[in-house]
């Protein structure tokens, strides 16, 4: 039995708790055969994630409750706790939460009351799939570096450019696109955000993108095409200001996906060593095995401790904790590589199979040290907070 004791911490009250706890029954029962099921048709299996996360419910956390959604939607606390839960299961479960979450969180926060009805109820109702269309081949983490055009014709913008590994790219009913408005020298003041559907013409897909993780991602291409100023998010110029708020909303909850994936490893390895014989005794009586065990369970606690305190200081503090999503995001995804990596090694050869439990997550967890700001990012972030606050 997995720990649950981190939720009688003070970050929750009893209606995250309960949310928490119904949430991992549901996944305990319904998402057993989602790898297999993966390994059969990957994008079957997402778009089928969606709509049962949808019609079950849990969607709701991702929207305002005045288009489909639940009435503490994008509490950064209970999203954690969401992705935390669906990431101990199924990573790509989390993933399909996560990326409703990130595409739609922009139009939730800044959109037109139309944009907001037109898009969020059929995102809670996982009948839409949403993406996130930031990264390009030459900017990733650098968002000022954008080269994605959208020139204003009218009513219009004529968008041309490219996005690489975009996440439900080739899935996606809508994209949130940023693109450049401005000039180049404006930089990070010259960006834009929009909400392009899918079957627009001008947006194509380039190119399925195969990474170790088995998850749908894609280069998308933009020739002419052409889209609505109504689906502006903002006014122009806002797309920097509206990727940050966003982006500041969601990087705790890539901690808590991390956070997932090590307790999932911390369990496979107890469970392991404590029933695995070698010399005529349990692994879990030698002291290296036992040394192992208390460095994985040390590394999720602190990781539990900074993600939660994140969210909470979101929730009930302030609106912008860049520093406390920075570091809750940087130590819980190098935490869970750590751990992960420590899972394997305890399990031996099984822990190299493929398919394996541990063997997923040590594919499942690598990515998350890059996405959403590196590593080194995090660790850009966090000491020019600290150097402001000198």
């Amino acid at each position: 039995m997995a720990d649950r004791s981190f939720l009688d911490w003070p970050f929750f009250d009893e209606s995250l708790r309960q949310f928490a706890r119904e949430l991992d029954a549901w996944a305990t029962r319904e998402l057993g055969h989602v790898d297999a099921e993966a390994d059969a048709d990957l994008d079957a299996t997402c778009r089928a994630l969606v709509q049962r996360l949808g019609q079950a419910g849990w969607l709701r956390a991702c929207v305002p409750a005045a288009y489909g959604g639940a009435p503490a939607a994008l509490s950064v606390r209970q999203l954690c706790l969401a992705r935390e839960t669906l990431a101990r299961h199924a990573g790509l479960a989390d993933f399909a939460f996560a990326m409703q979450g990130l595409g739609s969180a922009s139009i939730a926060l800044f959109g037109t009351e139309a944009l907001k009805q037109r898009y969020l109820p059929a995102v809670a109702a996982g009948t839409h799939i949403a993406a996130f269309a930031m990264t390009e081949p030459d900017a990733g983490s650098d968002v000022a570096a954008l080269a994605t055009t959208a020139r204003r014709e009218a009513d219009t913008y004529l968008i041309n450019g490219d996005k690489t590994f975009i996440s439900n790219g080739g899935l996606a009913d809508h994209y949130l696109l940023f693109a450049r408005t401005g000039t180049p020298e404006q930089s990070a003041r010259g960006l834009s955000a929009f909400v392009v559907d899918a079957t627009t013409p001008g947006l194509h897909v380039a190119e399925r993108i195969t990474a170790s993780a088995p998850h749908p991602l894609a280069r998308l291409r933009f020739e002419d095409c052409r889209v609505p100023a109504s689906q502006r998010l903002g006014q122009e110029g806002d797309g920097f200001k509206i990727a940050m708020a966003t982006l500041d909303l969601f990087r705790p909850t890539v901690g808590a996906a991390a956070l997932g994936f090590a307790r999932r490893a911390l369990d496979e390895a107890l469970a392991w060593s404590t029933r695995r014989r070698a010399f005529g005794q349990p692994l879990a009586e030698f002291q290296l095995i036992q040394a192992k065990l208390a460095d994985m369970a040390t590394d999720v606690d602190a990781s539990a401790l900074l993600v939660h305190r994140a969210a909470w200081a979101r929730d009930c503090q302030a609106d912008r904790v860049t520093r406390e999503a920075a570091m809750a995001k940087l130590f819980a995804t190098e935490a869970a590589q750590r751990t992960v990596d420590a899972a394997v090694q305890v399990l031996g050869g099984r822990g190299v199979i493929s398919g394996a439990p541990v063997e997923r997550l040590y594919r499942e967890v690598r990515a998350l040290r890059i996405y959403e700001g590196t590593s080194e990012i995090q660790r850009l972030v966090i000491a020019r907070q600290a150097l402001a606050a000198k």
